[in-house]
This record gives C-alpha cells, structure tokens and sequence, in this order.
C-alpha cells in the first residue's frame, strides 16, 4: 500500500510539472471563447490580427484554426468537417500528396485520437507553409510534453494562451508557448 501511495505521489508531481503553462502568466489575450451549454463547454477560436502575403495561405491558416479548435471541443464529426475545407484551401495552394493524406485521414475518420495523430502532420506542413508568408502579425507555436504518451506535439495558434487540441477539456491549458511566426 505504501509503495502503491508513493507512486500516485509520484505521478501527480510529473503531471503537474511537465504541465506547467509559462504562456498563461504572460498572456491577457483570450484564445477561446468559452460558451457555456447545459451538456458541455463549446471554445470558439478567437480572430487573428495575422495578415498574409498571399490570400490562398490566409485560407490554409484559416481552416487550420478552425481544425485545431474542432479539435480543441473533441468534436469528431466537426473535425472531420474542417479537415475537408482545409483538404480544399490545401488543393487550391498545391501541396504535396502526404499532406493531403494527413488532411484525408482527419477527414474520413470517425474517432478523434486518430484524427489527433494525423493533426500532427498537418500542423508540420502548415508551419512550413507560413515561413516567410506572412505580411504582419505573430502566429504561436505551441507544445504539449504529454501528447502522445510523453512524446509531445506542437500546434499553431492566434494567441499566446493555450487550448491544447490533443487533449481538449480533459487538459485543455497543458502546454505552453515555444515560439513565434513572424
């Protein structure tokens, strides 16, 4: 029992320190909006002040946002709706055939952990796409130490503070800021 105890302790102090949220203590600006339902909070993306050089990339980074924050709600059939218009902005720019695949895979799956994996591909090929794309404005790339059993994973966002799409609400602020996209 005392062994059993000490693991927990053990546990606990990781999750909360491989957690930690540096981005929040800095941040005033709001990334979602939260509404409050009687089955459940629903978090819309909040508008970007990013501008692009390229109106086809705006499209790209705009059914991104709206992927990652279907995403955000653990919402498949959302999900899956979002990786379809980003498969079309993706169609409209010319990308290569495994980031379509990525998309696709979001797109035609029904369970959101799959959708989840593939998400990470997609925001791979995406942060590539903004190198050099954007006109004013910063894009945060964010990262979660727990993804993936401990494997991490980055996602892109308008603001600094963080709605992580890998675990939605079960650990909506885990994450913190790692870079900017200028």
């Amino acid at each position: 029992m005392k062994k059993y105890l000490l693991a927990m302790a053990a546990l606990v102090m990781i999750l909360l320190t491989s957690c930690g949220n540096e981005a929040k203590k800095n941040s005033s600006e709001p990334e979602v909006v939260e509404v409050v339902t009687t089955e459940k909070v629903t978090h819309t993306s909040a508008a970007t002040d990013v501008t692009f050089k390229d109106p086809k990339v705006a499209a790209v980074y705009q059914n991104y946002i709206d992927l990652k924050t279907a995403l955000v709600n653990t919402d498949a059939v959302t999900t899956a709706a979002e990786a379809s218009n980003l498969m079309t902005a993706f169609a409209n720019i010319g990308v290569e055939e495994d980031i379509l695949r990525a998309a696709q895979t979001i797109a035609e799956a029904t369970d959101v952990e799959v959708q989840r994996k593939a998400f990470v591909i997609v925001t791979s090929s995406v942060e590539k796409m903004l190198e050099g794309a954007i006109d004013s404005g910063v894009i945060y790339k964010q990262y979660c130490p727990m993804a993936f059993d401990f494997e991490g994973a980055y996602w892109l966002s308008n603001s600094k503070q963080i709605s992580n799409p890998y675990f939605g609400d079960k650990m909506l602020r885990c994450g913190k800021v790692d870079s900017e996209i200028k």
